[in-house]
């Protein structure tokens, strides 16, 4: 069966400036907590930082992402022990200054007489009050994400939006989406629970590599907008990925260092039928003053057979509905971009783009 999908856009209109939106809030906020944690199985403090960790994200379950980096000489494995290591850890912890375990960093900022050393990193003594001070500091930047993991395939969409609010002080941002997975047996060092230890925020991959993804308009009124698109492996190191007890995290760095805020976003989870295909974003034009367009749709064929057709009905601000059908052929998991026929409508302040297709 095919899946009928509807995609609805909403957009400022005016003839020098089009703001458009669809899954991130435009109004100020203040910043949510990026808390990574350093920590390693052989850690014997480091259940200890896991549990502040999570009393912190428990007090504030939508402002609280908690990334553990399992890194370091306590993360090496011994004999047949997991390996819960990752090819990012070592840089991030690298740059924190970290002199000891568990260490964490809220925001990747620097506060003042709370280092290890001279860096970011933090004893989990100082990660409370940090991140009480975090989420009472206004954000120049709102994050918005969406996700949708097929099962049988194991494809993982994941799009991100990231609304200026204000001026970032610094011409370009960096966007960093992270997947996370959660309960994870193994050992772990003062634990008391032998090899069923319960791991929890553990950083398996980083969908934008080490430091992120540009995004290169930073000031009040900018949207950025980003699809991401990446296959599951069923293990990281031998360790399985279980999709269930995945979560994916966007956060928003001024450098390497310093994060501005971030959000751990929904995960939608469907199954592949024989005809399946879904709309994964829409473009559209930056003015469109005249009161016509035709958007740009990128498509996804998520089914076991190939896409040769798809028929669109689309319209603007609930005007006379306008029909297309693509043909064309895609196989499972391939997509491709669609340009509709121009639309005509009448301008207002703000309006609706919505599409479907079947």
């Amino acid at each position: 069966m095919k899946k009928k999908i509807t995609f609805i856009v909403s957009f400022i209109m005016a003839c020098t400036f089009v703001f458009s939106q669809t899954i991130v809030g435009t109004d100020p906020e203040n910043k949510n907590v990026v808390l990574e944690e350093f920590t390693g199985i052989h850690c014997v403090f480091c259940p200890d930082g896991h549990a502040i960790a999570q009393a912190i994200y428990n007090a504030h379950p939508d402002d609280v992402i908690l990334i553990n980096i399992h890194q370091g000489s306590y993360a090496v494995p011994s004999g047949s022990e997991p390996d819960f290591r990752t090819p990012w850890g070592n840089a991030i912890a690298g740059q924190s200054g970290l002199v000891g375990y568990p260490a964490g960093t809220v925001n990747r900022h620097l506060f003042s007489g709370w280092s290890q050393g001279s860096g970011t990193a933090m004893s989990r003594n100082y990660w409370t009050s940090a991140s009480n001070q975090v989420m009472a500091a206004p954000s120049y930047l709102n994050v918005g994400i969406e996700s949708i993991i097929v099962t049988s395939t194991r494809q993982l969409v994941v799009e991100v939006e990231v609304y200026y609010t204000d001026n970032s002080p610094f011409p370009t941002n960096f966007l960093n989406v992270a997947i996370l997975q959660n309960n994870v047996l193994g050992p772990q060092t003062g634990g008391n629970m032998g090899n069923n230890y319960v791991h929890k925020h553990m950083l398996r991959h980083l969908l934008t590599g080490q430091w992120g993804v540009e995004i290169d308009e930073t000031t009040t009124g900018s949207l950025y907008s980003g699809t991401f698109t990446y296959e599951i492996p069923e293990d990281y190191t031998g360790v399985g990925v279980v999709l269930e007890n995945l979560d994916i995290v966007a956060f928003v760095t001024e450098n390497h260092q310093e994060a501005i805020s971030g959000i751990m976003g929904s995960i939608t989870t469907i199954e592949s039928n024989d005809y399946d295909a879904a709309i994964l974003s829409a473009y559209y034009p930056q003015t469109a003053c005249d009161g016509s367009m035709a958007p740009i749709v990128e498509i996804k064929n998520y089914g076991v057979n190939n896409l040769t057709s798809l028929d669109f009905n689309y319209l603007i601000n609930g005007g006379e509905t306008a029909t297309y059908t693509w043909t064309g052929n895609l196989t499972q998991n391939e997509t491709t971009k669609v340009t509709l026929p121009e639309i005509t409508f009448d301008v207002t302040a703000e309006n609706t783009l919505s599409i479907s297709c079947a």
